[in-house]
């Protein structure tokens, strides 16, 4: 930097010894590890951002520029990251503003700024989140009456989040990557919450997020620390600091070490505790998004990153103004690396309105039309549905490879059509949207990357069954259906009500098994009537698996018959034609009787009408062959025999085996005796 004409220029030392790069600039901050300078130059009043970006080539080129809604007529000249100035690093920092820019590989670029610190009870400070279009000013109180603001604050870079730091008084970790919303940013009060997070000397921020402190020059990596947040996730008490601690967690999920374990305890505790928010459609959202993220990094602006959509909840001791920025004003064309991640994001902000981020109601509207359909008898073009179910499978084998230890619970053993629609849907209308949006992608990667996401869903709910089940050693096929369920059996069936509670609002699918398993649980954690109660209300589904062990497992007391008989009313028919044949009861008999009459006189009216009109004399029925004792039966017995003699009625009864007249007769005597008592 030299001086010409009473103003201060920056050139180009080595190839361009006359050519001005910067001129009459106040403010300038040099980014060493991109190469790139930041300066402010004042333009009638107004503070205008630029940036400088310096190539392998030794070429530049001015990037953006972007004016600013700040004040600096209290700075006077300030340099950033040129160097160590001690006389400039001897001033009162709280006598002049403070700002300087992070950026990060996802294309985020944020301006900090705090005003001059004025003697009171409250701090300012701005952060202009350009990469989003907005400015957000945050007020929070300085601490104590007695307390006195000694030294300015401090802006740490530290990736996907800033910490905004003031020695003794507050931490504020602000989330760059996902700022929407107040309740992604972690704000800590108090000199007792910060004692062993950060030294109370001066800290400068330094290229890379390294940290210089002043009294001692020593030089420090800034990290977050996953031990010391999950041990502040496990003591939070507010809901806002359980929805950013989280976030803090999961965002280094492909760190050495991710404590994902200590998480899904976390979750099976306290997934009744939040009362702003679903803390397991929060974790299953966020955690799947964080999974796949990395691979890709333009899916954060079209996977949904949280469950939450607005936050209506305050934050003890902070107040937030939100404002539209304008744009940055990008002044290259052929942009690569950062750049082009920062236009995309431009982009996304100028053109998209709703925003793109995938949601499941095309899935759920299908996923309720096939069903409808099946109880209906409709079908959809078989193609249509093998494709689905293919979908399916593709994404239980994608699960299984990645799962390295036996499991506990042994799901994804067992058919679950009504899941595998439900998975099939959304690998289906997911690839659809990111193909729609993601071009110059190949497919193949894309298609890997639905399936990644939708087996680390699946196995998040597993892992959390499996946490439980450990946690209160319970093993779901060891306990005995006739005793009465433990207290560790309902905390797991309230668990398993919860998470199905959770998915169901989203539309996520379960791992095929685990409506089995929660229906066994019920059975044998529930009173009858309240068990009935989740049946009716679709809490409970009665599977095949879970209707095949009642049946064999389940004695035939009057309390087990009581059960069994509610069970059966209440399935569905194909899978109560399977289900009914493994009890052998009377009350089982008459079901079967029933169905099976249903089925022959279907047509007998319209055959009767026929045979009338025909040889009205041959269809006349002989009744004085039968016995006297019980005429009703007898007559209708000789229907259903004449019935069963005809062609086209025994092709109809292909497959009911061991089911005629005889056993219909049989069956109406037993069920006859039952009613009166004999």
């Amino acid at each position: 930097m030299t001086r010409e004409d009473g103003n201060r220029v920056i050139r180009n030392s080595s190839h361009l010894p006359r050519d001005r790069i910067v001129e009459d600039f106040v403010w300038a901050q040099w980014d060493m590890s991109e190469q790139r300078l930041y300066y402010i130059e004042l333009k009638k009043s107004e503070s205008v951002l630029k940036c400088i970006q310096f190539w392998a080539d030794e070429s530049f080129n001015l990037m953006f520029e972007m004016p600013l809604d700040i004040s600096l007529s209290g700075l006077g000249f300030k340099l950033v990251n040129f160097g160590y100035d001690y006389r400039q690093d001897q001033e009162k920092f709280p006598s002049q503003p403070s700002l300087c820019i992070f950026t990060n590989h996802t294309g985020s670029l944020c301006v900090c700024y705090s005003p001059k610190i004025e003697s009171g009870k409250e701090i300012t400070y701005s952060v202009f989140y350009l990469h989003k279009g907005y400015r957000k000013t945050f007020t929070a109180a300085a601490g104590s009456a007695d307390s006195h603001v000694t030294e300015g604050i401090t802006f740490l870079n530290l990736g996907y989040f800033v910490a905004v730091y003031l020695p003794g008084h507050f931490l504020h970790l602000l989330n760059t990557h996902h700022p929407d919303l107040i309740c992604h940013s972690l704000f800590l009060t108090g000199s007792n919450k910060m004692a062993a997070v950060l030294p109370l000397s001066p800290l400068q921020s330094l290229p890379g997020s390294l940290i210089l402190d002043w009294h001692s020059g020593k030089v420090y990596r800034a990290t977050l620390d996953q031990s010391y947040l999950m041990s502040f996730l496990w003591n939070a008490r507010l809901d806002c600091e359980k929805m950013a601690v989280l976030h803090c967690v999961l965002s280094c999920g492909r760190d050495p070490g991710f404590p994902e374990g200590q998480i899904l305890q976390w979750i099976s505790e306290q997934a009744s505790t939040c009362h702003s928010f679903d803390l397991i459609q929060e974790f299953l959202t966020a955690s799947s998004y964080w999974s796949v993220y990395p691979e890709l990094a333009d899916v954060d602006m079209l996977l949904p990153y949280s469950s939450v959509l607005t936050w209506d909840a305050e934050i003890p001791g902070i107040t937030l103004v939100k404002e539209e920025l304008p744009l940055p004003l990008l002044k290259v064309y052929n942009l690569k690396g950062y750049w082009a991640k920062l236009s995309s994001k431009l982009e996304y902000i100028k053109y998209t309105k709703p925003h793109l981020h995938y949601h499941n109601s095309v899935v759920r509207r299908e996923w309720h039309n096939l069903l409808s359909e099946e109880k209906t008898g409709k079908r959809r073009t078989t193609m249509y549905v093998r494709n689905i179910l293919d979908s399916a499978v593709k994404v239980i084998s994608n699960m299984e490879k990645r799962i390295l230890e036996p499991r506990l619970l042994p799901l994804l053993q067992e058919e679950d059509r009504h899941q595998r629609l439900l998975m099939g849907l959304m690998v289906s209308e997911l690839r659809d949207h990111l193909l729609r949006h993601l071009q110059g992608v190949e497919k193949k990667r894309i298609e890997q990357l639905v399936l990644d996401y939708i087996s680390k869903l699946l196995d998040l709910v597993w892992c959390m069954l499996e946490t439980a089940w450990r946690k209160h050693s319970v093993h779901p096929w060891l306990f005995h259906l006739n005793d009465r369920g433990s207290a560790a059996d309902f905390e797991v069936f309230h668990l398993m009500t919860r998470i199905l509670d959770a998915t169901n609002s989203l539309c996520f699918p379960l791992p095929p098994g685990f409506h089995s398993l929660h229906t066994i649980l019920g059975v044998h954690c529930l009173p009858l009537y309240n068990l009935l109660h989740y049946i009716d209300n679709g809490v409970l589904l009665l599977t095949e698996t879970a209707v095949t062990r009642l049946m064999k497992d389940l004695d035939n007391s009057e309390k087990n018959e009581k059960l069994k008989f509610s069970i059966i009313v209440r399935l569905p028919p194909l899978i109560g034609q399977k289900v009914f044949r493994l009890w052998d009861h009377p009350m089982s008999s008459n079901i079967i009787s029933r169905n099976h009459v249903a089925h022959l006189l279907s047509g007998y009216k319209k055959e009767v009408n026929l045979c009338e009109a025909q040889t009205p004399r041959n269809c006349m029925i002989d009744k004085s062959s039968f016995p006297v004792e019980f005429l009703p039966l007898n007559y209708f017995i000789e229907i259903l025999t004449g019935l069963e003699s005809s062609n086209q009625a025994l092709s109809d009864l292909e497959g009911r085996d061991n089911v005629d007249a005889e056993f219909v007769e049989e069956a109406a005597l037993k069920h006859t005796t039952v009613l009166l008592g004999l």
